[in-house]
């Protein structure tokens, strides 16, 4: 790790010895760390684009929207390293695991989710029902600011559709890389994830209305 080895170790030593699931604990460390690296490159992208196209930094909505760009920019990288990414920090290593054998393809709905509840720990499954869900809702929610459509049902569709494709694209490269096995209940719950965080964003902006028009 890049920039939180330090971090890592003290938790390790700490907390390893009393926690079942570390390996969990273990890739989201990586993950994230594996991100604020190539997040830092995006920001240096983003910077040479924005100084050669002399944008009027002195405007709150141009910094609004940056931040909301970073925000959306960096919670989908995050997504990709803990799903897609999980045993590559560098691109060269992207050569080493597509030599490997291809991964398993699930395409029977729900099976391998139900057979979760007959394991020893149940955190396995409510990590893949809940944790399926929870990971998109920031991508719906996301989508709903970026797009800012006065008829926001209109966008229930899109939506949908964005939240299956990325889910497919994930589940796609698992599959290919080795790094995961290819889910139809993976693609389930990301759809009903994206699809509730653009509820999300609804309600948000429902809510915002009337405090605007109470104020």
């Amino acid at each position: 790790m890049i920039f939180l080895g330090p971090l890592y170790q003290l938790v390790v030593e700490q907390y390893a010895a009393h926690i079942n699931h570390f390996p969990l604990i273990r890739l989201i460390f990586y993950s994230v760390d594996k991100t604020m690296l190539y997040f830092l490159f995006f920001l240096v992208i983003r910077w040479l684009f924005i100084i050669r196209r002399h944008l009027q930094l002195r405007r709150w909505s141009f910094w609004r929207h940056e931040l909301l760009l970073y925000l959306f920019v960096f919670y989908l990288m995050l997504l990709y390293a803990l799903t897609v990414f999980r045993g590559i920090y560098f691109p060269k290593q992207l050569v080493t695991h597509l030599a490997l054998p291809r991964g398993e393809i699930n395409l029977r709905p729900f099976v391998e989710t139900m057979k979760l509840t007959q394991g020893q720990s149940i955190v396995d499954f409510i990590y893949n029902l809940y944790g399926n869900i929870l990971w998109f809702v920031p991508f719906g929610f996301g989508l709903g600011v970026i797009t800012r459509r006065k008829n926001w049902l209109l966008s229930l569709i899109p939506v949908i559709l964005f939240s299956a494709i990325v889910s497919l694209s994930i589940e796609t490269c698992q599959y290919f890389l080795s790094t995961g096995i290819a889910d139809i209940d993976d693609l389930i719950f990301n759809t009903i994830g994206g699809l509730l965080g653009f509820c999300g964003y609804g309600v948000w902006r429902l809510v915002k209305r009337i405090w605007r028009k109470h104020k």
